[in-house]
């Protein structure tokens, strides 16, 4: 490969991209300066210039972590493994075993009032590791957003609050430290089992863990028994261990969160749907490291977010349409399909997208049973334990109805100091969000000068057009696209058939396609 990388700068006017060629000089490092030298310019000047890496971002002021994220191997053809999918784990079939048609009255109702009894029912049964392990790899930590060909996307607390009907207002939880001497007392003292019991499973556990199948094996004991306060500890313990709390052992869930249900009477204080968002949003910054190899967290909530949002992607069932729900959480509505592309199809199809292939408000007919809160709209940081992630929904404003801006620097939470009190008094933070915007005239609404920002600090495509010429960034040329969503997916479909076979307008052959996808663009 020679010294020099050809990229592109964008400009985006009237729904389409200008382009404009630029030749960056490579560095012995691989990575190249943001421009070069402009004439007139001083040397000093070119110095203070961020220097970038082939594909982008050139400004790496915002991806501070992008040396270490898959996307930038990826580039090159390098993957993390034999296996190019990650590694995960769903419990659905387990916990569809698990989960009884109906549980004594005196159990349901402290898991009725607990906010998680939707969880009995959310989990796909099977996860397709492929489609989940393309998304990861755009998801970038710092921003806590996936990272499209047409700017940034996230999952919200309003999409949780759609798909798996948790709770978002709410208290935070900061954990005591549990040794695996006092995750032994709180079996005894909250599971009823024996001192010898717990020391004997807690020893095998090899650390402060249950394993989820014992929390059952108690639950079914008790519930046998008519031990109901312990019988619904194990049960609920299981039930987030196997959902929003899974993490990559598989098996195991962690001793502490039982704490969370000593008092059943007043575990519905939490913000249950911030505590699921902050475990998938760590999971999910982990995975996208080139080094991970597993996912963790709850993969439904990012498989069925991706289902809703993007309807041309992936395969999957429909249990029911969404004007014939009966209030039923969003995430219920899909059901497992076995996908025939991998993750390496995927990646193509995703560069590909436009804004016009987003669903961008899939949940406006959900409102009878989730109304919009204006929480979701607050912008600081979410901690769960001692986990702490920026939440930032300036960064995708069209979710929400506003037309998308350059957003603010994202948050150093590490520098955070108050952030239950961030949380309480969220409404400022809210009007700072949506002050700078106003409502979108069109779905994918964005200002002028954000898609040439957003090219120059982030790397929105994963594959080159050309493996020959892996620097090059390939340039999207978005059209307006039909406004009608059943339109566009027809749209979506037919182009990207037509790419597949490498279809040229001029050919005989493919004239009713290209005829029909005129049509449908006009709608």
């Amino acid at each position: 490969m020679g010294a020099e990388a050809r990229s592109w700068m964008l400009g985006y006017r009237n729904g389409k991209v200008r382009i404009a060629s630029v030749v960056r000089r490579r560095g012995a490092d691989g990575r190249i300066p943001v421009r070069t030298l402009d004439r007139g310019a001083s040397s000093s000047a070119a110095a203070a210039e961020p220097t970038g890496y082939p594909g982008g971002p050139y400004d790496t002021s915002l991806l501070v972590k992008y040396e270490h994220h898959v996307a930038r191997h990826i580039w090159f053809g390098e993957e993390r493994g034999p296996k190019k999918e990650l590694k995960v784990a769903g419990h659905g079939l387990k916990l569809n075993s698990r989960v009884p048609l109906a549980l004594p009255p005196q159990m349901e109702s402290w898991v009725s009032r607990s906010g998680l009894a939707s969880l009995q029912r959310t989990s796909l049964n099977k996860i397709d590791t492929n489609l989940v392990s393309a998304f990861v790899e755009r998801w970038h930590l710092e921003t806590s957003s996936f990272h499209m060909p047409f700017g940034e996307m996230s999952i919200t607390l309003d999409d949780v609050a759609c798909l798996l009907h948790l709770p978002i207002r709410g208290i935070f939880w900061s954990p005591q430290d549990v040794t695996e001497e006092l995750a032994v007392e709180l079996a005894v003292d909250y599971l009823g089992v024996s001192q010898s019991q717990a020391q004997s499973h807690v020893r095998s556990c090899r650390g402060s863990y249950y394993k989820l199948e014992w929390l059952y094996d108690i639950f079914v004991h008790h519930r046998a028994a008519s031990s109901w306060a312990y019988a619904t500890r194990a049960y609920l313990l299981m039930l987030v261990g196997s959902t929003i709390f899974a993490d990559k052992t598989f098996t195991l869930v962690e001793a502490r969160y039982l704490l969370l249900f000593r008092d059943l009477d007043g575990c519905s204080g939490y913000s249950w749907g911030a505590a699921a968002l902050v475990t998938l949003y760590r999971y999910l910054g982990d995975a996208s490291m080139y080094s991970c190899k597993q996912l963790g967290g709850y993969p439904t909530l990012l498989q069925c977010w991706i289902h809703e949002y993007f309807p041309t992607v992936g395969k999957r069932g429909e249990n029911w349409n969404p004007a014939g729900n009966c209030g039923l959480p969003r995430a219920m509505r899909w059901s497992y399909r076995q996908g025939v592309l991998k993750v390496d199809d995927l990646r193509p199809i995703l560069d590909e997208l436009t804004p016009t292939d987003v669903i961008w408000r899939p949940f406006e007919d959900h409102r009878a049973w989730r109304v919009f809160d204006e929480i979701c709209l607050y912008r600081g940081c979410l901690k769960w334990g001692e986990t702490v992630v920026p939440y930032l929904p300036d960064r995708c404003l069209r979710q929400f109805g506003y037309r998308q801006y350059v957003p603010s620097p994202p948050l150093d939470c590490m520098m955070a100091t108050d952030i239950d009190v961030d949380w309480i008094s969220y409404h400022q933070s809210v009007v700072d969000v949506i002050g700078s915007s106003s409502v979108a005239t069109t779905p994918s609404e964005v200002v002028d000068g954000y898609l040439e920002w957003y090219y120059r600090v982030s790397h929105p495509r994963l594959v080159p057009p050309h493996r020959d010429a892996p620097r090059e960034v390939p340039v999207p040329v978005y059209d307006v696209g039909p406004s009608d969503p059943d339109w566009a997916r027809v749209s979506t479909l037919i182009r990207r058939y037509l790419r597949q076979v490498n279809a040229e307008e001029e050919d005989p052959q493919f004239s009713d396609l290209f005829e029909a996808l005129h049509i449908s663009r006009s709608h």
